[in-house]
């Protein structure tokens, strides 16, 4: 079994977030056996320091009190425009005791920048292959800012020796990041982890996902309805392969057939669809049972008291409209065509029953349910069939009205299933309005 370990590279809150975001999925994680307080800021800083201490002394950084940000903007401006990688051009690289000085006194605090030799940094990538920066179009970075505090690719470095990381894997959009890391791991004498770079999740229109894409989050989506074995299996298929093609796995199936090798080099496109396609698959393998739990809190939400969810009527009717459901949250919108009280005509619906001979099926319908009794499923069948030679109709303009007036609207479960969940009482109630 392979042991992965997820490092806390953010905010306490944001990462608080983060590890409730992975329960929510039902992913299991634990972080690396690191005393406590290696991650209190004050031990990280001293320990981070004494390896700034080191590079000082192989003359492989330095305090820099470099030009304000206003001139580093222009410069960064001035490259991009040149078609040039934006970096620090060195202008303050080799300061005398008293420029140094001159600075301080006007109240410019300095920061610590990484010397970059002229080199070509070379990794091997496991998903994107060989991977190849000239260290000249990088520049001196910093690794400690002017407020004190160390950057992240220095800091990461250290962290990542310390906690004896063997491999890094995270988006392609951190692959210059890791050419820098590559300088100052080579720089301690450290052994460099093993790096693979997957490709990031972008939106239909191929810019990197984010909110204003829509929902993005773990969380938001868990308020949507959607289950954790859907979103588990739908992140599984992005930006990779199986060898059976197959696009519904679970989580184990998943893990045995992994493998870095099949990670897709471009972007993966996050598809909503898709993604509520799954999710139905996954409502509909439901157990009845487990299935009214999960929904337990939607359906309170929408106003579903325990005495109605808990009878055996509406485990009937959940059981009726799962196959119709994407997300747990529009259970609502599904179960209403069996309340009197949320009955209501869609435009759609009002349409159909305008029509002359959609009032004469109703009629029919109503006419027979009025004067038989039997099994609903029986009697059901044979109203149909009384209103199909009365009538003269077949098809959609059999059904369709029939639907319309008893459901309020043109889609929904089988409509046999519904009139035997309704039962004739409520069926008769709802066509008397379409039969005078």
């Amino acid at each position: 079994m392979s042991l992965w370990i997820i490092r806390p590279v953010t905010s306490s809150s944001s990462l608080s977030q983060g590890w409730i975001s992975l329960r929510n999925i039902q992913v299991n994680c634990r972080q690396a056996s690191v005393p406590s307080s290696f991650y209190e800021k004050k031990a990280t800083c001293h320990v981070i320091f004494a390896f700034i201490f080191v590079l000082v002394s192989i003359n492989l950084s330095g305090c820099k009190n470099g030009p304000d940000k206003s001139k580093l903007d222009e410069e960064r401006k001035a490259l991009i425009l040149s078609k040039r990688m934006p970096r620090y051009m060195g202008k303050c690289r080799n300061l005398t005791a008293d420029e140094r000085k001159e600075r301080e006194n006007e109240g410019r605090k300095p920061s610590f920048r990484f010397r970059v030799q002229p080199q070509t940094i070379v990794f091997e990538d496991l998903i994107r292959g060989v991977i190849r920066f000239e260290g000249e179009a990088m520049g001196d970075f910093i690794i400690v800012r002017s407020n004190g505090m160390p950057a992240y690719n220095f800091a990461v470095v250290i962290d990542d020796h310390l906690m004896n990381i063997t491999h890094v894997i995270r988006g392609e959009d951190h692959l210059s990041n890791t050419a820098l890391q590559i300088m100052l791991y080579h720089a301690f004498g450290f052994e460099p982890p093993v790096f693979a770079h997957h490709s990031l999740i972008l939106g239909k229109d191929r810019a990197k996902l984010s909110k204003r894409h829509g929902s993005v989050s773990i969380g938001e989506f868990r308020k949507q309805g959607i289950l954790p074995e859907a979103m588990i299996n739908y992140l599984g298929l992005l930006g990779s392969s199986f060898t059976d093609g197959r696009e519904v796995l679970s989580r184990e199936e998943m893990i045995a057939g992994f493998m870095l090798e099949r990670a897709s080099k471009s972007g993966a496109i996050f598809d909503e669809e898709k993604l509520h396609w799954l999710n139905a698959i996954y409502i509909r393998n439901c157990e009845t049972e487990d299935l009214l739990r999960r929904l337990k809190p939607f359906l309170e939400g929408a106003g579903f008291k325990n005495g109605i969810t808990d009878s055996e009527w509406f485990r009937q009717v959940i059981e009726l409209v799962k196959d119709e459901l994407t997300t747990l949250a529009g259970i609502e919108s599904h179960i209403s065509i069996f309340f009197d009280d949320q009955y209501k005509l869609t435009a759609e619906a009002k349409e159909i029953l305008e029509k002359d001979t959609a009032r004469k099926v109703v009629r029919s319908f109503a006419e027979y349910l009025d004067t038989h009794a039997a099994e609903p499923q029986n009697l059901y069948s044979a109203a149909m069939k009384y209103v199909k030679e009365k009538a003269g109709v077949k098809g959609k303009e059999l059904f369709m009205p029939i639907r319309a007036a008893m459901t309020g609207k043109i889609h929904g479960p089988e409509l046999d299933k519904v009139f035997a969940v309704l039962g004739k009482d409520v069926a008769l109630r709802r066509l008397k309005p379409f039969v005078g």
